[in-house]
């Protein structure tokens, strides 16, 4: 526990002048952070981060990553984003032919949708705080307010599990806890800060956000399983590594796109 709390402040202290600079620093730190989580996917995966496949992987998910402005230029080369992913793609599974078996068609898979599950998570960090301060504290809030709900509810009347084959310590009073804590706080912070919404439409908006927060979490737990690691890294000590802190916010940062809280 002592090993984890010092590292969670020494995280904050690095991690929150970004957040309240944003702008290029902010958005570069993104980038730096979803590297680390595409490389804690392939060492899981058993992929060799220096090879064919390991930087086609790279330039997948940087691609996906990359705040669109810094893409304008291709408008220049008339070509989108999308059709340069499409190459990519093309190239990935090219490698399969060329690689006499060493590199499949599921390895392939892997790497495609470690690129945009990655990707598409941390892309979304630098609208947030774009969009303001405030949105970046909320997404962060709910996250946050979800876990420790979710842990100390569960420890403490927790008794049907909600996932046994994928995360055994999870349960489903607190699953319940955890969207009652995120609906409190991040609610809270929500109706004082005055970001916009109705207050009945943001408790209802919230109790979406916390479940696939959660959903989030169970999805990274489920891919360790699979690949029988306890950790998607050590960077973090005490915490594992940056997917195991970021998975939530990757599934409800893009989320508060789609929902157009933000």
């Amino acid at each position: 526990m002592k090993t984890r709390i010092i590292t969670a402040v020494v995280a904050l202290i690095v991690f929150l002048p970004f957040v309240w600079i944003g702008d290029l620093p902010f958005e570069m730190m993104s980038i730096l952070l979803a590297t680390i989580a595409m490389y804690e996917v392939l060492k899981m995966a058993k992929q060799t981060v220096f090879s064919v496949n390991g930087v086609l992987a790279f330039l997948l998910m940087w691609l996906v990553t990359v705040p669109d402005h810094y893409l304008d230029w291709l408008k220049d080369l008339y070509i989108t984003k999308w059709e340069i992913l499409f190459l990519l793609v093309a190239l990935l599974l090219a490698y399969t032919v060329f690689s006499k078996n060493k590199f499949h068609f599921d390895q392939a898979g892997v790497v495609f949708i470690a690129a945009f599950y990655v990707g598409f998570g941390f892309h979304y960090l630098a609208p947030t705080r774009e969009a303001g301060l405030s949105y970046v504290i909320f997404a962060l809030l709910i996250v946050w307010s979800t876990d420790t709900g979710a842990y100390f509810i569960g420890r403490a009347i927790g008794k049907a599990k909600l996932a046994p084959h994928v995360s055994p310590n999870k349960t489903v009073a607190g699953f319940v806890g955890g969207i009652v804590c995120a609906v409190v706080i991040a609610g809270g912070f929500y109706y004082f800060a005055d970001l916009g919404i109705s207050w009945v439409l943001i408790l209802i908006l919230l109790i979406i956000l916390s479940v696939f927060g959660q959903l989030g979490d169970l999805v990274e737990s489920a891919l360790k399983r699979y690949y029988d690691v306890k950790d998607s890294g050590k960077i973090l000590p005490g915490h594992g590594g940056i997917l195991d802190r970021f998975d939530s916010l990757l599934f409800v940062l893009p989320l508060l796109h789609i929902l157009q809280i933000i």
